[in-house]
């Protein structure tokens, strides 16, 4: 079992930039895929970004690419989405996944999820 915490979130102008935080516990931590999905009202949950388990590899979706950068430290088993140039479109509850597959991008490949936390950007 992986429990997941997500903090982090608020209310940010556009281009401002938030970093969000994912601490875990159970099982250890730095043997697991781990990533982050948004859910925006009345959407799908998307894919925001993914790394490996040493975290050497990272994914992201076209629409943050060269703004979002994702880490981890296995140190202190915790993930982190560092988010830069907000937009609104950028508004969402974010969710913390682990258990997946190397650069999983369909949420249903994950087995553990956090509760998520919410990015809402002001125009």
């Amino acid at each position: 079992q992986v429990q997941l915490v997500e903090s982090g979130g608020g209310l940010v102008q556009a281009g401002g930039s938030l970093r969000l935080s994912c601490a875990a516990s159970g099982r250890t931590f730095n043997s697991i895929n781990m990533g982050w999905f948004r859910q925006a009202p009345g959407k799908e949950r998307e894919f925001v970004a993914a790394i490996s388990w040493n975290g050497y590899s990272t994914y992201y979706a076209d629409s943050v690419k060269g703004r979002f950068t994702i880490s981890r430290d296995n140190a202190k088993n915790t993930m982190y989405l560092q988010i830069n140039s907000l937009k609104s479109e950028d508004t969402a509850v974010y969710y913390c996944t682990a258990d997946g597959p190397l650069n999983g991008r369909r949420w249903d490949a994950y087995i553990y999820w956090g509760q998520g936390t919410q990015v809402s950007v002001s125009s």
